[in-house]
């Protein structure tokens, strides 16, 4: 859980020092594994007031740990009740990919590869297009904006939010959102519904009398475009009726409102490359005993083999130190300590998190997608009381080994149409002649699944499945 005050090392800089932690925290909190590790390694090598201590230890309470023993003092605080997660953050040593639990007498079975392909999510599908045109001081604030999308991939918080966090100018923050609104998805990024179409327009290149018709109406007159009222409309464009209507069908086959509902990545351009995999977990959840009523276990990794610690010879030295040299040393221990503390924080934070999807979303991992729980980081958040951002940061190109082996994004948790997603691939499994997507709809109605003929249509290209006209028969 990330706090927006925190205790100061003196009380004269509490506002930069609060500053400074929780910029820190959520920077870390973004990283995973891999990334962490990188991350402490670097300050080791810069930092003479850090010590990484080579002893096998607990990550969180530096307990000192006996071969392949888990935290007897952290793996059981968690949670009295018998049917919560066991949560805890391990060393390397106890951290390994266990054979796939057996679940197939009454679970949905895998016919993936145990480390099977998933697609990336959107922050991480438009960070890799841009990420050769961002300087690496802009590489977080990039990653501030892309992990404060909603749903439909607009920007859920103020641009000034953004530049008083990092401390720079609108102008800079701007820079980096132009180009994220460039990217594929187009529009990915804007503030609002009218910049994201005006994006759009913009980047089809056409600069006919209609696409200037389009860019004043959506700029004059979104609404009434919205509501069909196209003889108000045509009044203010000073034009025909039939003319707004042509515009209106331009707008409506060419720019999509909602970015991120858009056939993005893979599902819009195929391509010979194989998707993203993720062999390297973050987080192994399992199910003792391979038994689905056991309380679920969720390892969370700690990429270093130690603990940090301030170097006690350092601090000795610095009580020494030459005064030309006594301000840099004690920046140096300073820098120290924040990130021992934010570390620390990081850890906190994920294990809240996972404790409570792995409450929330039991049956979805013992069970597979077709148990999936709707949920939502904005709901987490309020949950656990924390920003929407820290959720999204927590979640970030991190992934996680269900007890059937599988490896999948953590984002997953919170993907609200996979269940709809996996009812459509059986229906259409099943099915001995091709159906239409009105078809579809129909029965994915029966199901409990209300959704719309274009959102079947979305979510079958999401899966790869072809339209009707060209899928086989299967008739006997």
């Amino acid at each position: 859980m990330v706090y927006q005050t925190q205790t100061p090392y003196h009380k004269t800089s509490l506002r930069p020092l609060t500053t400074a932690h929780l910029a820190h925290t959520m920077t870390l909190l973004g990283l995973n594994a891999e990334e962490l590790h990188q991350k402490v390694e670097s300050e080791l090598s810069k930092n003479p007031a850090l010590e990484l201590v080579e002893d096998r230890r607990c990550p969180t309470c530096h307990t000192k740990l006996s071969p392949r023993a888990a935290c007897p003092k952290c793996t059981f605080s968690t949670s009295t009740d018998s049917d919560a997660p066991i949560v805890f953050v391990s060393p390397p040593d106890d951290f390994s990919s266990s054979s796939p639990a057996d679940y197939s007498s009454s679970q949905e079975s895998f016919t993936d590869n145990e480390y099977s392909a998933v697609h990336e999510d959107l922050p991480s599908y438009v960070l890799s297009q841009i990420s050769t045109e961002l300087a690496e001081d802009d590489r977080p604030i990039a990653a501030h904006i892309l992990t404060s999308l909603d749903d439909d991939g607009l920007l859920s918080i103020p641009v000034a939010e953004i530049a008083q966090y990092h401390h720079v100018s609108l102008s800079r923050i701007a820079s980096v959102l132009n180009l994220i609104q460039h990217a594929d998805p187009i529009g990915v990024g804007s503030p609002s519904v009218k910049h994201a179409l005006l994006v759009q327009l913009d980047a089809l290149g056409s600069k006919t009398a209609l696409s200037s018709l389009a860019a004043q109406a959506i700029e004059s007159g979104l609404e009434l475009l919205s509501r069909r009222q196209y003889s108000e409309l045509a009044k203010i464009l000073g034009v025909s009726i039939s003319r707004v209507k042509q515009v209106s069908d331009f707008i409506s086959e060419n720019l999509n409102p909602f970015p991120a509902r858009s056939h993005w990545g893979n599902v819009r351009h195929h391509t010979e490359l194989s998707p993203s995999v993720y062999n390297k977990p973050d987080v192994i959840i399992r199910a003792p005993h391979n038994s689905p009523d056991s309380r679920l276990q969720v390892e969370i990794l700690w990429p270093l083999r130690g603990f940090l610690r301030i170097n006690p010879l350092f601090q000795k030295a610095l009580a020494e130190a030459p005064e030309e040299k006594t301000d840099q040393w004690k920046a140096s221990l300073e820098q120290a300590n924040l990130l021992i503390k934010c570390l620390s924080q990081r850890n906190h934070t994920i294990v809240r998190l996972m404790e409570r999807l792995a409450v929330i979303q039991r049956e979805y991992i013992l069970n597979g997608n077709a148990q999936i729980r709707p949920l939502t980081r904005a709901s987490l958040a309020e949950e656990l009381g924390v920003h929407e951002s820290t959720v999204s940061r927590a979640v970030s190109s991190k992934s996680v080994q269900l007890p059937s082996g599988k490896i999948v994004p953590i984002s997953q948790f919170f993907d609200r149409s996979l269940h709809i997603r996996t009812a459509l691939l059986k229906i259409v499994g099943e099915e001995t002649s091709p159906l239409s997507d009105t078809k579809l709809a129909e029965l994915l109605a029966a199901k409990g699944h209300k959704i719309a003929r274009r959102t079947v249509a979305k979510y079958r290209a999401m899966e790869g499945i072809l339209p009707a006209h060209l899928r086989p028969s299967h008739a006997n």
